[in-house]
């Protein structure tokens, strides 16, 4: 069987390129934002979707909760010492902390408390802050 150029009346040929992908690719639906992409990948990039409670319920809102660990400064007394810091990750949120101690209280009374939670620690912030860059320098 002869194919002449330029015609596609040869079925086998029209039957391989009736479908730019088979069984290792698929075609998506592109939104407006990607009109110049092309619609079909492979297999392996795709996901399966998962609806989520903010699909099912969009009108709901969803407020973003503190670390279980952050107090509200209750104890009497300020803030005699900063001690240590660290980084907390709680919904996709990063929150800072600092392990404070008070004045006429014991190593056992320290907490953990947010930069939001240290009424009056200003001070004693920017001398531990200050501290930190003093060890920094001279490693």
């Amino acid at each position: 069987m002869k194919l002449k150029v330029g015609s596609l009346s040869n079925p086998g040929f029209v039957l391989h390129n009736a479908s730019p992908f088979g069984k290792n690719a698929v075609e998506v639906k592109l939104t407006e934002q990607l009109p110049r992409k092309h619609p079909v990948f492979p297999v392996s990039l795709v996901k399966p979707y998962l609806q989520t409670e903010e699909d099912k319920f969009p009108s709901r809102k969803k407020n973003p909760t503190p670390p279980e660990i952050v107090e509200v400064e209750d104890s009497p007394g300020p803030v005699k010492k900063i001690i240590k810091a660290r980084k907390v990750r709680l919904n996709g949120k990063v929150w800072r902390q600092y392990l404070v101690r008070r004045k006429s209280q014991t190593e056992d009374t320290d907490k953990w408390l947010a930069e939001d939670a240290i009424r009056y620690g200003n001070l004693p912030l920017r001398r531990f802050r200050a501290s930190r860059r003093t060890e920094w320098s001279h490693q």
